[in-house]
């Protein structure tokens, strides 16, 4: 059965659904033919945002709860009943880690502590998919890209709450999933860049605020080397990992999985912009050093995921760029989102499944 065809029908649980991945994702399951049941705070962290955009509110069904209230996330699992969990709620922001770092350890620890206690006596399920990042990295600045045995790390309370999110993880898969129906499997994306996205200190929606303000963009560190990809390439990766664990594959509850780029789309903030740039001429730029710490150097190892899910980035970093750009001038112009979104899925989907 292709992929297509598996999520038709399919009750899926989605945490962080009206997030800007949370919304790309939702929105493909629903094309698939997924029943979706999102479960998100009661507003979406930024404004706009993309499932306001697409009104998604329309087509997809939301429980209002935080990930840290542990008996409403509970009943809202007991009364869906989900075969898999796409869990994807969290304070996702570096900078902001700074400023609210008890918020973010409570989202984004707790939080998966409560998804994984909430799920573990459901008759249903079958898979849960933790998204968390790829700075949960012990990172020494290395050139060479993490594999998914490297040791887990982060300096900044972001990167810190994402690398116990994954200890978390581990110890229920060891100490509860091992003899159980359930598989666990934690996920660990690139720099996703993509229409909607309007988070605060991210270098895309800085560019489109900027163009639009016609303002200078603000680079912290415009030397600073990324794994860029566009938010599908990650997400195909969790539907196709996910359905392999729901047929019951070969392989065990616990594992963990890079979804990344090819190395030649590993560039510098600064060689993003310019290529951004090329389209839109009229952006400006200005570097501001922070005082907070970030990495320098950022890559990520896919060869097992290619080798064991046969999965493979598909669109160049250019290609993500244009795509994206794409999204943002129909946004500004009045498009209908919706369609504007789901027309780059189908493009997408039509060379991967």
């Amino acid at each position: 059965m292709g992929l297509v065809d598996f999520y038709k029908n399919k009750r899926i649980l989605i945490t962080g659904n009206t997030g800007f991945k949370g919304s790309w994702l939702s929105l493909w399951l629903k094309e698939l033919g997924a029943e979706v049941l999102g479960y998100s705070l009661e507003s979406p962290v930024s404004q706009p945002n993309l499932f306001s955009a697409a009104s998604l509110n329309t087509i997809i069904e939301t429980k209002t709860g935080d990930i840290r209230n542990f008996s409403c996330l509970e009943e809202t699992i007991k009364k869906f009943h989900p075969e898999i969990i796409f869990h994807m709620a969290a304070q996702s922001l570096v900078k902001d880690s700074y400023s609210e770092p008890l918020y973010t350890f409570e989202t984004n620890v707790m939080g998966t502590a409560n998804l994984l206690q909430a799920s573990k006596s459901s008759n249903a399920l079958r898979v849960i998919i933790n998204v968390t990042s790829d700075k949960c990295y012990e990172n020494n600045e290395s050139a060479i890209g993490f594999c998914e045995n490297d040791r887990l790390g982060g300096l900044d309370p972001y990167s810190s709450s994402k690398a116990c999110a994954e200890l978390v993880s581990k110890s229920f898969s060891n100490s509860f999933f091992l003899e159980s129906d359930i598989k666990l499997a934690n996920v660990r994306a690139g720099n996703v860049i993509g229409g909607g996205d309007w988070a605060n200190n991210r270098l895309v929606p800085d560019i489109y605020r900027s163009l639009h303000s016609k303002s200078k963009i603000i680079l912290r560190s415009p030397n600073a080397l990324r794994p860029w990809q566009h938010v599908l390439e990650p997400i195909s990766g969790y539907l196709r990992l996910a359905k392999i664990l729901f047929d019951k594959g070969n392989f065990q509850t616990g594992n963990n999985w890079n979804f990344g780029p090819n190395d030649t789309d590993i560039k510098s903030v600064k060689e993003v912009v310019d290529m951004f740039k090329e389209i839109n001429p009229d952006i400006s730029y200005e570097v501001k050093k922070e005082s907070f710490h970030e990495s320098q150097v950022l890559k990520l190892n896919i060869s097992k995921a290619k080798e064991e899910l046969n999965w493979h980035p598909l669109w160049s970093v250019n290609e993500a760029i244009n795509n994206t750009n794409s999204w943002y001038e129909g946004f500004y112009i009045g498009e209908d989102i919706r369609v504007v979104t789901l027309k780059q899925i189908l493009a997408y989907q039509n060379l991967t499944f």
